[in-house]
């Protein structure tokens, strides 16, 4: 590998806007890559900015984690009926609504052989939805601190400690977990 394509590469794995860091990482990474291209998600999403967030892509899953992808929609019912018909033949397929810390969140939800997918969609910009300014900072964080740091939150996660408590944890963050990693950005 040239160093044009190390840069590259180092790019995609920055901004994980594009999913093909996936198909060079482990063999879960791999699998959710493939899982992702079999079902055309990112086509069927485009449209939405979709992004790929949480532990697999940063390499900090469990076997149980599944795969969440954000989304960017201007409009509940028109999110809702596209996921309707994009995805309702999937297994165990159900999609609701909520409030996320005061911000309303249309979700689908469905199983496939190897993961559970969560689409999630809010009316704010991707790249500015708290899933991927956290994933943001815990890549960070896990390449300043290394691999030990990384296997201690594995080991907390295994143990049934949420992700992002997990960091605040092993970082002596005080408050709401949530709200104080996104200090640190």
């Amino acid at each position: 590998m040239n160093n044009t394509q190390k840069i590259k590469k180092r790019k995609l794995i920055e901004n994980f806007k594009d999913i093909e860091y996936l198909n060079s990482g482990n063999a879960r990474q791999r699998l959710a890559y493939s899982e992702i291209k079999k079902l055309n998600i990112f086509e069927k999403l485009k449209k939405y900015n979709p992004i790929l967030t949480g532990t697999i892509p940063i390499g900090i899953d469990l076997p149980e984690s599944d795969l969440d992808i954000i989304c960017e929609c201007q409009n509940h019912s028109e999110f809702r009926a596209y996921l309707l018909a994009q995805f309702s033949d999937k297994k165990d397929f159900k999609v609701y609504s909520i409030k996320q810390d005061g911000i309303d969140s249309t979700i689908a939800a469905f199983k496939t052989d190897h993961f559970l997918f969560e689409i999630f969609g809010q009316n704010i910009p991707t790249e500015k939805q708290n899933a991927y300014r956290h994933m943001i900072i815990e890549n960070r964080i896990l390449k300043e601190k290394g691999s030990k740091f990384k296997q201690s939150i594995i080991e907390l996660k295994s143990n049934g400690i949420k992700t992002e408590p997990a960091f605040a944890k092993l970082l002596g963050l005080d408050g709401n977990p949530y709200a104080a990693l996104l200090k640190l950005e």
